[in-house]
């Protein structure tokens, strides 16, 4: 069977080595998914491009803030404005660092329908088998999806094409049903590589604990259950019902979450847990006092860091009736915002 020179002594070294290497391979690529995984802002240009080389600065950023995994694209500014082609291309620009990254690369793969979804899918899989096989994706419902039969067939089409872990993002807008426990349950046992991580995103809080009771009784098949809509709930969530991280829209926030989810897996009983909680809020709260909801505090303080060039934004005309037609916004806030946004949004050592 070994017919290249690995004979004798030298041989069963080489042999060892290379079994080694094997099994630290697999080692890294069978790390848990779960923890503090933060989805970047989207940067732009000057004339509305994406900005991939700020993007890439955010992602080093984010993963030197010791965060568990990092998400592009997977919010509004990603998903429904930009188009195929530009989700690819900083697909590539990340995954072509993401080795390097102690942080987990997702990659979000959904789409209009399901063909739209299948090509992102098809697509994410050959730069993660060439880049880095610690790659995971996410997905959330289909733009068409209105019942759960759509569902299912949605998401057994991308069990085809995937071939590692997919978190299951539960809410895509009021007009997609979300996907039941039972049928999380049902894509989990029936594809057990691919299905079994769910970002718990329904509207309604309330709603949200209830499912996600359901799902962390339903383990296994199911494996980790992720916080959601901003980390609202998140210390509730992980002290009393047992959630095992947080997905959301932070970047900006990336040494926050990484600490507080250090605590959270500490059992921390000292009350630091609480306090760095208690920061978080603060700062989360700037979406309620400055332009730009989500992206608005965040742009200041990457362009303030300097990872950003911009505070330009695509921003939505319609998206009740039309997601995907956008126009440009460019951020302006007087210095005493900027200097409110850096005092809440920063840490020791950030």
């Amino acid at each position: 069977m070994f017919n290249h020179g690995i004979h004798g002594r030298h041989g069963i070294a080489a042999l060892a080595l290379i079994a080694g290497a094997a099994l630290s391979f697999c080692v890294k690529a069978a790390e848990p998914v779960r923890g503090a995984y933060p989805i970047l802002t989207t940067p732009y240009l000057a004339d509305g491009a994406v900005d991939y080389d700020s993007l890439v600065r955010e992602a080093e950023w984010a993963d030197a803030a010791g965060v568990d995994g990092i998400i592009w694209p997977q919010s509004d500014d990603s998903v429904d404005l930009l188009t195929t082609d530009e989700k690819k291309r900083g697909m590539s620009a990340l995954a072509e660092k993401s080795a390097a990254f102690r942080a987990r690369l997702c990659l979000g793969v959904q789409g209009r329908d399901t063909a739209e979804m299948l090509a992102l899918a098809r697509y994410a899989e050959t730069i993660a088998t060439r880049h880095d096989p610690r790659i995971v994706f996410i997905s959330r419902p289909a733009d068409d999806c209105r019942t759960q039969e759509d569902l299912e067939r949605y998401y057994d089409a991308l069990a085809e094409v995937a071939r590692r872990s997919v978190i299951i993002q539960t809410y895509n807008g009021d007009k997609c049903p979300a996907p039941t426990v039972e049928l999380l349950v049902k894509l989990a046992t029936r594809h057990p590589a691919i299905y079994g991580w769910i970002k718990e995103e329904v509207r309604d809080g309330f709603e949200a604990n209830r499912r996600m009771k359901a799902e962390l009784a339903a383990k296994p098949p199911l494996k980790t259950v992720f916080s959601a809509w901003g980390g609202w709930q998140w210390l509730y969530q992980s002290r009393r019902l047992g959630s095992e991280g947080v997905i959301s829209e932070r970047a900006a926030l990336a040494p926050m979450l990484a600490e507080i989810w250090r605590l959270m897996e500490a059992r921390d009983s000292t009350g630091a847990l609480d306090a760095a909680y208690a920061k978080y809020l603060l700062a989360i709260n700037l979406m309620q006092t400055v332009p730009g909801d989500l992206r608005g505090y965040q742009l200041v303080f990457f362009k303030e860091k300097g990872i950003f060039k911009t505070m330009v934004s695509r921003v939505c005309v319609d998206k009740e009736n039309d997601p995907y037609k956008w126009r440009l916004d460019v951020l302006d806030v007087d210095e005493d915002v900027k200097a409110e946004i850096m005092r809440r949004c920063s840490v020791e050592g950030n």
